[in-house]
């Protein structure tokens, strides 16, 4: 590292420093995802910033998306999207495609790129321990030709109705977690209520955004 690097380092950590005494044995949540993920020098990056949240004694949670991701799995498998009223419709064939790729694949790259800056990260999803409760969502439309208002039925979608903090306040590293919303299918399927969490979000850099919780 050049001496101008050293001290644009220094300035930076100088100016986070309140920043980091404020949230000192706080949770905060950071969401994950954009053109971050799909750059390997900037995921190295995040997950550096992420180690330093954790050595300055906040405790970080991760949870990330993967449309993009569902996208180029479901076109190799030959399995088309469908949408109704501009939201994607999940079936059961789906979502164990969108569950393989946020949980298995996306998730642990993700633990891997932490674990690998010295720092220990652990990978869940909203099955795990029960973590994380929705409800089936419930869309209407009007269609434009009758105007009568109809019920869309969009298969394995929900919304969060409750999240089981439990395994979160006794997990022992860095937790990475699938994150999803009522626009993108849930990794696991809502025939009770299990969806992974989402995440409130304040802009913070270009590659991802935070915000505090609990």
């Amino acid at each position: 590292m050049t001496t101008s690097e050293s001290e644009i380092q220094a300035r930076l950590l100088a100016q986070a420093l309140p920043f980091m005494q404020r949230y000192e044995n706080k949770t905060i949540v950071v969401k994950y995802g954009g053109h971050a993920m799909g750059n390997a020098e900037l995921g190295k990056a995040f997950a550096a910033d992420i180690a330093l949240l954790k050595q300055s004694g906040v405790n970080p949670i991760v949870v990330h998306g993967g449309g993009p991701q569902i996208g180029a799995m479901l076109s190799k498998m030959g399995i088309e999207s469908k949408f109704e009223g501009g939201l994607r419709v999940t079936d059961q064939q789906t979502v164990e495609i969108v569950e393989m790729v946020l949980a298995g694949s996306i998730n642990k790259e993700i633990v891997a790129l932490i674990n690998q800056t010295g720092e220990w990260a652990i990978g869940l999803c909203g099955k795990d321990g029960n973590m994380v409760f929705a409800e089936k969502a419930r869309k209407t439309v009007i269609d434009p030709d009758s105007n009568i208002e109809r019920v869309l039925d969009l298969g394995f979608v929900g919304e969060v109705v409750e999240v089981d903090r439990t395994l979160l306040r006794s997990r022992p590293a860095v937790t990475a977690a699938p994150t999803t919303s009522m626009r993108i299918p849930s990794p696991a399927p809502l025939p009770a209520r299990c969806m992974p969490p989402a995440c409130c979000s304040s802009p913070t850099s270009p590659a991802y955004s935070t915000a505090t919780a609990c």
